[in-house]
């Protein structure tokens, strides 16, 4: 898995030369194509050929049991020692300046902010010193570099600059949205009504930390299920949810991660020892997904409304917050000049809504421009897909059928 790290200065040879790390990297970038490497600056490995008791003393973990090893059953640094910190801090340097990566997402941030990664311990605040010190110089000789951080704890200013008193990170993993989420799919559609505020409450705090929302590697095995395979319901049911997830996904404030597979909607859990099951591109259901997957991508690239405005309210307006009778969510993505808007309409029942109302920004023809339940991605496209709006006493709405399960994106025309 490559979490617990024996070469903090070497690439693996079990896939070919440092040198070849680097002409892949290299051509990826000729592809617009940017790479980001896990970075464990937390814990190592207690193999006789790496770090442990590398001299026969415990000469980069800690001495004692009680902080020495990790829940991993690895070794944890002894971030207090200046030995340790200027070891670690240079193999940062290393990567960034040999590969030429992108970035670095530091795993398991919450074992460093917090002894053991436990808050009733206190923090360790010679690990959040490393941090601090570590990412702020960082940033002064690699301005562009995305510093990420898998962090599951509620620690302030996690993506503040340091010299704010942040730990100077620019994304944070939002495992909150991702947990909530997760477990809103799991449900059958009838629960769903009770668990509304699972989709709503991540807004009440979005805008605490520049988030990332993650679909990883972690969510996909040790008998989590594939994405597919978590969705409640039917063999139909399951893949409509899936579509329905990643509209919602995009759509709501925040960067974008989703692990390999997910894209076209594997089936069984994620094994590091086998190939994705790329013959599910035989079937129909599978092939939707992926074609949804690559419009979606290309519609988030190509709508300022989408991306620009993740980290403040002025990106984004509720239309529909409350409406857990008929679990629907409503809201609208706006770019930072105002002038493209999205408006984003999702139905989280197993059962359509006919004429379903929904408050616009203004008079005009509105357009359904995406939507996961088109037939090219295996739906049924039962969906009007022009719309003219009308004025009542709140302003102007627009009425719609919206299928099961399903969501879409609607824009105004440009008269």
């Amino acid at each position: 898995w490559g979490y617990q790290c024996t070469g903090f200065y070497s690439p693996t040879s079990r896939y070919g030369t440092a040198n070849d790390l680097k002409e892949m990297i290299d051509l990826f970038h000729q592809n617009e194509i940017d790479v980001i490497l896990d970075f464990v600056p937390v814990h190592f490995a207690v193999d006789g050929y790496a770090l442990a008791e590398f001299d026969g003393t415990a000469l980069y973990e800690y001495p004692h049991a009680a902080v020495g090893y990790s829940e991993w059953g690895s070794k944890n640094f002894m971030h207090s020692r200046g030995e340790v910190q200027s070891f670690l801090q240079s193999s940062a340097y290393y990567w960034l300046k040999e590969y030429h990566f992108d970035g670095l997402r530091i795993d398991a941030l919450s074992n460093i902010i917090y002894w053991q990664g436990n808050k009733a311990r206190g923090v360790n605040n010679n690990a959040v010193d490393f941090i601090r010190h570590m990412n702020k110089s960082i940033k002064e000789i690699y301005p562009s570099v995305m510093l990420i951080a898998e962090d599951s704890t509620s620690y302030p200013g996690v993506t503040k600059p340091v010299n704010e008193g942040g730990l100077g990170f620019d994304y944070k993993w939002d495992m909150g949205w991702m947990n909530d989420t997760l477990d809103y799919f799991r449900l059958h559609p009838y629960d769903r009504k009770a668990a509304y505020h699972k989709l709503t409450f991540s807004m009440m705090y979005a805008y605490s930390e520049n988030y990332i929302l993650p679909l990883s590697h972690d969510e996909v095995v040790h008998g989590k299920k594939s994405l597919l395979d978590k969705m409640y319901g039917s063999y139909e049911q399951k893949f409509a949810s899936l579509k329905l997830l990643y509209a919602y996904m995009y759509a709501h404030p925040g960067k974008k991660l989703l692990f390999m597979g997910g894209e076209f909607g594997q089936f069984v859990e994620w094994r590091f020892a086998d190939s994705l099951d790329w013959q599910l591109l035989d079937y129909e259901s599978h092939r939707g997904i992926k074609e949804f997957a690559k419009d979606l991508n290309e519609y988030y690239k190509s709508n300022r409304s989408m991306f620009e405005n993740d980290y403040d309210w002025k990106g984004f307006e509720w239309l529909a917050a409350d409406d857990y009778e008929h679990s629907v969510v409503a809201f609208l993505r706006q770019s930072r000049s105002g002038r493209d808007k999205t408006i984003v309409v999702a139905n989280f029942a197993a059962q359509e809504h006919k004429g379903y109302e929904v408050r616009v920004p203004g008079a005009g023809n509105y357009e359904i421009v995406l939507s996961t339940n088109d037939k090219k991605y295996g739906g049924n496209g039962s969906e009007t897909n022009r719309i003219k709006a009308k004025k009542n006493k709140d302003g102007y709405s627009i009425k719609i059928d919206i299928s099961e399960l399903s969501a879409m994106y609607i824009k105004k025309l440009k008269s």
